[in-house]
């Protein structure tokens, strides 16, 4: 048995304990897969992080990401929080951007006085859902197939697949059925009125996220990243916009997204809510 640094990190709040939290190992290098996976079920967050040191001369350091269930090549609050966590874990950045390794490649990180933005990474998939999928869709979230105006995969990594509906309301109203949904990762998105929502967000969303084993993410960095490359993409949505997510789960989630030239950035606040020794 070995002693770690370990951080709890919560992502895409101000408000303490209103966004959603990653749990960061630091320095795991000597941990094997089967360790990571197994300590990953045992805290039960949506995701779990190694912080290991890098193959790839560019980048700063390397993460794994872990779900309860699976391992993931990207995920976009555990690389915010996994940032986090390297930078008051000591990590000096070899330029201006923060590099960082994982399983999809190199991802770019920047700070400013109260966020952390990543680059959205390319997607792998996007584009035409089959009718018979979204029909299914659907169905499992109880709707009608009418209500959805737009759909596309997009997937950085955990496999998404999007959906757009007429309002925040819609959004907020979905009660899926998720057994029927069991192998699927479904993100939503709605606008917001601002009459009727106020203008703090633009956008609602809902991440449903049974195929790696969570029924409802709080805040979810790749959706977002994947929504904003998508709808940005089709001119449905502003290059600038504030994403409010986590709402049923009575979380604060505010994810800030921004077009700058070719690169869609996805920010968020992060912060330590606890840092102690994990013995593993």
């Amino acid at each position: 048995m070995t002693e770690y640094n370990f951080k709890q990190v919560d992502v895409f709040s101000s408000v303490p304990c209103k966004g959603n939290p990653v749990a960061v190992v630091v320095g795991a290098d000597a941990l094997t897969t089967e360790q990571m996976a197994s300590f990953a079920s045992w805290t039960n967050l949506s995701e779990t992080t190694f912080l290991l040191k890098p193959t790839l001369p560019q980048a700063d350091y390397r993460v794994r990401i872990f779900t309860p269930k699976t391992e993931l090549p990207f995920a976009g609050h555990p690389t915010l929080g996994s940032c986090h966590a390297w930078l008051t874990s000591g990590g000096q950045p070899k330029g201006s951007t923060i590099i960082q390794e994982c399983g999809i490649g190199l991802v770019a990180i920047r700070r400013d006085t109260e966020k952390l933005s990543f680059a959205a990474p390319p997607l792998l998939r996007l584009g035409h859902v089959d009718p018979v999928v979204l029909e299914r869709v659907a169905k499992g979230l109880k709707i009608p197939l009418s209500a959805i105006l737009a759909s596309s995969w997009a997937d950085n990594g955990p496999g998404w697949l999007a959906i757009m509906l007429g309002s925040r309301k819609e959004v907020l109203a979905l009660e899926p059925d998720y057994a029927a949904l069991s192998d699927m990762k479904i993100g939503v998105i709605g606008p917001w009125n601002p009459v009727q929502d106020g203008i703090d967000a633009q956008f609602e969303v809902r991440a449903f996220a049974m195929g790696a084993g969570v029924a409802e993410d709080p805040v979810t960095g790749s959706l977002n990243a994947a929504l904003a490359q998508w709808l940005i993409g089709t001119g449905r949505v502003p290059v600038k916009y504030i994403a409010s997510q986590g709402t049923i789960l009575k979380r604060e989630g505010r994810v800030y997204i921004e077009q700058i030239a070719e690169s869609i950035w996805v920010g968020g606040v992060t912060r330590t809510q606890i840092s102690g020794i994990v013995t593993l």
